[in-house]
């Protein structure tokens, strides 16, 4: 796969051959499905939380004797099956919500994301960002270029660059993050992938 690399006004500096094993397969669905769901599973928190009769107040007291009453023996008023007492086997922040996937399942996954993005022409390839400050009218700039200026687009650089997430921070639609980080979910989120030349060559080395 051949494609053009960019410079920030938007002009044509080379064309790149990309490895088609990488950025050109054939989407697998259930790989991208099975992956999504285990990334949003992993976000999950246990947020629900009941009493057992052991934190429930109170009822330190046995409300009658054992014998001679006729009723049953009862030992705490907050035992479960009386009103006000303690859940049996209720809901706990303990939870594990996790779902595994095979790494080979991943790592197809995140090949076919990349071949749908290069397939759909939503891939925009630059040679680099060249910000000398934070600035935020510099990247609108930059978007205007790449005629990106009202699409989601995430950018992706090789390692952390810190003026060209400052400079994105504050536009709406531009998620920016390293090939560290990257993952399906935001591929699949985005409506345009924006990634410089050699964070390219960083996830083929990975992947290829």
């Amino acid at each position: 796969m051949k494609l053009q690399v960019l410079n920030v006004q938007g002009t044509k500096t080379k064309d790149i051959t990309l490895n088609d094993n990488v950025w050109g397969i054939e989407p697998h669905q259930q790989a991208i499905y099975d992956t999504v769901v285990s990334q949003q599973a992993a976000l999950r928190q246990g947020t629900r939380k009941v009493k057992t009769r052991a934190e429930v107040r109170g009822g330190g007291r046995k409300p009658w004797r054992q014998k001679g009453t006729g009723r049953a023996r009862q030992g705490s008023i907050r035992s479960p099956q009386w009103r006000g007492g303690g859940v049996v086997f209720g809901p706990t922040p303990d939870i594990n919500y996790s779902k595994q996937v095979n790494k080979k399942v991943r790592a197809l996954a995140f090949k076919s994301a990349l071949s749908l993005k290069a397939k759909e022409a939503n891939l925009v390839i630059v040679d680099k960002f060249e910000f000398s400050k934070p600035s935020t009218k510099e990247m609108v700039e930059v978007m205007k270029n790449l005629q990106m200026d009202d699409q989601k687009v995430l950018i992706v650089t090789k390692e952390k660059e810190d003026l060209v997430i400052k400079s994105a921070n504050n536009i709406a639609g531009l998620k920016t993050i390293n090939t560290k980080q990257l993952n399906v979910f935001d591929l699949l989120n985005a409506t345009k992938l924006l990634i410089t030349e050699e964070a390219a060559m960083a996830v083929e080395e990975v992947y290829a």
